[in-house]
């Protein structure tokens, strides 16, 4: 049996006779019109002699464009590009030619506008451009959207989405997998009842993660970056006021990527820009920051209004990172069909926001969930204190509940996020961090596909302790532990893991030197550096589940026993600091006892730092308690006169925090001679220890 191939309208001739103009003429009988009338051998453009020069024509509405056919008079183009417009002013290039021979170029294209325009950029010899006929082939009107146009349908407080007609909820995650990936988890995702999903960039590497998502029967609000994107703490100050090259540029990357997908059955929306209302602010303040706002919002309105030219099959929105932005959009973006916003621990309050601004859009939750670092208090260390795998499973279900009793309004939800990354962020946020499913991951699968009957889960971990969390000596070992049980009694395997994020900056999870003592115990060697530290208890069942819970712990310097003998005793320096924040920072103020107060010297080398004992008397133990600002070189020296000095010990390898030495010594005057910087800073002390 043959298959019928699937039906394609017929392209048409549609620049003859059409408006045309150009950037020059010879004269009067040397026009644009007369390269679209027709006559191939009669009538002819011709431009002036210089470039570069163009002709356009106006095609009267928008095509989808197919060829482009010039027949060039003996004053060809050597170098030029085929242009396509939807409003005569903005630009994207269709076609790029660099070795015009002249006679009869021939060019197939791809992309939609209502004109075209042929834009040279380099002639051939000493005369201008000359065109016997610029002709445009395609077919008018736009088709509609492969699988359904998408549609915002309703009234005031009755709204829904639509596709071909049929209503559809949101029922979504944002998206963290690299696309190579998409094919091995949107399955995943679609067993768990998502047929949305979210990403923050369109771009050529969009392609495979659309034709993944439609294989599976997903659709994807395909999202358009702006600065200063991500809300608080983002880069990439624009001036939306005065910056028209970079809102130009933005405006022709989005419509062409839009033209590019507009008819892929993987495209749910349009969402341009994230969280940039709320980001601005890091720019701005005062009254600029409101017109930097309006900016903005203006700019935002002009993609949707440039988006439904090209594609009025699919609703365009906005994220931000707050409903306190929906007033600059009703205000200045009204071609917007939806709202959007990230909204975490306080969900719930949306609707409420919603109706006390009497707005008169919907809208979509773009991410949310548990309650993020910022929105939590800070644990007695002084750190946010992190939701427990429970209290994150809770908030997903309570999330989506809240956006579905917003009835009418609330179009459904993106919730935040399908990631596999196994770090600080990751292990906050991920549903399936390092591929491993936790009870999140069932709570939003019970939301979407309405149960979870049959599925093996998570262990769950309850009632997480640290021994010493509020001063674990650097080094030693400190105690953890927890209530661990699986739901399915499958026996369990764990893992203990450390990350530094809020003592050293890095995010990442590694793996802890730890020991299980039994009954949920584990003791774990402390990390060395100094400052607060996360450590997660991880217990999989081998199904491809884990429970993963963490508290944080405050590495302090490690005690010392016996007597300090430098303690208030003479300290003299090469040089200290007096005006830098914090200081006067004397030598004196590393022999006082106190963790709060310290030594720094000039920012050069070599420094040197010295303490008088009073007499001779028997040193074991040395201990320096550094700031930051640490010796990666030095050299231990000791003294019974202070004038001749012996060496007791050298590195080349410091690396801060606390330096334990043990010595076997005796004398009175003890002195780090500073030869090596470890940063950028001078040398400093918090404490400068001597015992007996």
């Amino acid at each position: 049996m043959l298959t019928a191939p699937s039906a394609r309208a017929a392209e048409s001739l549609l620049s003859q006779g059409r408006a045309a103009t150009d950037s020059s003429h010879e004269g009067p009988g040397l026009t644009a019109s007369a390269a679209v009338d027709g006559d191939l051998s009669g009538t002819r453009w011709a431009s002036e002699w210089r470039d570069p020069q163009w002709i356009q024509v106006d095609l009267g509405a928008p095509a989808d464009l197919s060829r482009v056919v010039l027949t060039w008079e003996s004053a060809y183009g050597k170098a030029y590009e085929i242009q396509a417009s939807d409003n005569g002013t903005d630009w994207r290039t269709l076609k790029t030619v660099t070795d015009g021979n002249g006679g009869t170029d021939e060019l197939a294209v791809s992309g939609s506008g209502r004109y075209v325009r042929m834009y040279g950029t380099a002639r051939a010899g000493g005369y201008g451009y000359s065109l016997w006929e610029f002709q445009v082939y395609g077919t008018t009107g736009l088709p509609p959207a492969a699988g359904g146009a998408v549609r915002v349908t309703g009234a005031q407080g009755n709204w829904q989405l639509t596709v071909d007609g049929k209503p559809y909820q949101v029922k979504g995650l944002t998206w963290g997998p690299s696309v190579a990936d998409a094919g091995r988890y949107l399955p995943d995702l679609k067993s768990m009842g998502v047929n949305t999903i979210r990403t923050w960039g369109t771009d050529a590497s969009s392609k495979p993660l659309l034709d993944a998502a439609a294989a599976n029967g997903i659709r994807v609000v395909s999202g358009f970056w702006l600065q200063p994107g991500g809300g608080p703490g983002s880069g990439g100050c624009v001036d939306y006021v005065t910056d028209e090259a970079y809102k130009s540029a933005s405006l022709a990357e989005f419509a062409k990527w839009v033209d590019t997908y507009r008819n892929h059955p993987g495209v749910l929306m349009w969402n341009v820009g994230n969280e940039s209302v709320l980001g601005l602010q890091n720019c701005y303040s005062g009254d600029a920051l409101e017109q930097q706002r309006n900016a903005y919002t203006t700019f935002v309105n002009d993609v949707a209004k440039k988006i439904h030219t090209i594609d009025p099959d699919h609703p365009v929105t906005s994220t931000d990172a707050w409903t306190g932005a929906w007033p600059y959009y009703r205000r200045n973006a009204p071609d917007l069909d939806l709202y959007s916003v990230n909204a975490y621990g306080d969900i719930c309050g949306v609707r409420a926001a919603w109706e006390a601004g009497g707005y008169t859009k919907p809208y979509i939750v773009t991410e949310g969930g548990p309650a993020g670092e910022w929105e939590v208090p800070d644990d007695a260390n002084g750190v946010p204190d992190e939701p427990t795998d429970v209290q994150k499973a809770d908030g997903y279900t309570k999330a989506w509940n809240c956006v579905t009793s917003h009835q009418g309004v609330a179009l459904g939800a993106t919730l935040f996020h399908y990631g596999t990354e196994h770090d600080f962020g990751g292990i906050w946020f991920n549903v399936v961090p390092d591929g491993k499913k936790r009870l999140s991951y069932y709570a939003l699968k019970k939301a979407y596909a309405g149960s979870t009957a049959g599925d093996n889960t998570p262990p769950v971990i309850t009632g997480m302790t640290v021994q010493h969390a509020n001063g674990a000596p650097a080094g030693a070992e400190f105690t953890v532990g927890a209530d661990i049980r699986d739901p399915d009694d499958d026996p369990l395997t764990y893992r203990i893991f450390l990350s530094g994020n809020y003592a050293t900056g890095d995010k990442a999870l590694v793996e802890a030197v730890w020991r299980s003592t039994g009954n949920g115990t584990f003791a774990v060697k402390a990390p060395e550096r100094l400052g607060v530290w996360k450590v997660y208890i991880q217990a999989e069942d081998g199904h491809g589940n884990a429970g993963i819970e963490t508290k944080s712990v405050k590495v302090v310097v490690p005690p010392v026993n016996g007597t300090n003998l430098a303690l208030g005793r003479p300290a003299t320096a090469t040089s200290a600091q007096t005006g830098s924040s914090g200081c006067p920072c004397t030598a004196a103020m590393a022999t006082d006892g106190r963790m709060d107060t310290r030594w720094a010297s000039d920012w050069s080398d070599p420094q040197s730092i010295q303490v008088d004992l009073g007499e001779r008397k028997s040193i074991r133990h040395l201990q320096l308690v550094w700031d930051p600002a640490y010796a990666k070189a030095y050299e231990v020296l000791v003294s019974d006169d202070g004038s001749n000095w012996r060496s007791v010990h050298t590195t080349t390898s410091g690396n801060g925090d606390a330096d334990d030495l043990d010595l076997a010594q005796t004398a009175r005057y003890v002195k780090l001679n500073l030869t090596q910087r470890g940063t950028g800073w001078g040398y400093s002390l918090w404490e400068f220890g001597i015992y007996g």
